[in-house]
Order: C-alpha cells, then structure tokens, then sequence
C-alpha cells in the first residue's frame, strides 16, 4: 500500500503574488543594507516562509515580532 504525503499546511499563492512579495522584499533588503544592517539567518528563513506562501504577511510580521522582541503583537 503506497503512503502519500500530506500537503503543507499555509496559503498557497500565485506566482504573479510570488514574484511581488519577491520584489518587495528585495528593495526592502537593500534599503536596510544602506543603512547599515544585515538580517540574521532565523528572519531570512521566515521571510523566505512569506515568500514560499507558507505564512501570511500578518504571520511573518508575528514571527519576525517574537524574534525581535520575544513576544506577539
């Protein structure tokens, strides 16, 4: 008997929506990288979540709340 995988749970979106979160997030990058900061490794891996559609922009900014603070919102 074959055993099939589940899908991953989280919205799925559209590579048109992909593409803009993408490019969001690219100039938002080099925006922080003027001014002198580099994001660390564990809010690279949300925001490529949010780019994979894994989580929704209110979870990402969440996640990336908990990391920066230690709490939600």
């Amino acid at each position: 008997m074959a055993v099939t995988k589940a899908k991953s749970a989280g919205p799925s979106i559209s590579e048109q929506e992909r593409a803009a979160r993408k490019a969001a997030y690219d100039f938002a990058r080099g925006s922080v990288r003027l001014e002198g900061f580099v994001l660390s490794d564990e809010a690279e891996a949300l925001i490529a979540r949010y780019l994979d559609g894994q989580l929704t922009r209110e979870q990402m900014n969440d996640e990336v709340r908990m990391l920066a603070f230690g709490h939600g919102r």
